[in-house]
């Protein structure tokens, strides 16, 4: 089990979320309790960057709905960077990445 960290930095797209370690039942609620705290002009774009994400159970799902959810509420976009291929296997199966656009990186992801 590795421990959830979560580092944020502004890109001229709107913010950028780090994601390091285990997106789980335990640590979810801390993304989620972050999100609430983000303040997303219309028009701007949230990047989480996945890259550093080494787990993601249901409740990680989840948290990332809650993530399109905020974001769709502020008339903003949300885009998931650098994904593990394992929860991107699960992204496509319930239809996720048809819904939250996928890049392979931050770079991408902010153009």
């Amino acid at each position: 089990m590795t421990p959830l960290k979560i580092t944020a930095r502004d890109a001229t797209t709107g913010p950028v979320l780090e994601v390091i370690g285990d997106l789980d039942y335990a640590s979810a609620p801390e993304l989620r309790d972050l999100l609430t705290t983000l303040t997303l002009r219309p028009g701007q774009r949230l990047i989480l960057d996945l890259a550093g994400m080494t787990f993601c159970d249901s409740s990680g799902i989840t948290a990332l709905i809650s993530a399109h959810n905020h974001t769709h509420a502020a008339d903003a976009e949300l885009a998931l960077a650098a994904v593990p291929a394992h929860t991107q296997r699960i992204l496509r199966i319930v239809g996720l990445d048809q819904i939250i656009p996928l890049y392979t990186d931050v770079d991408a992801a902010g153009a």
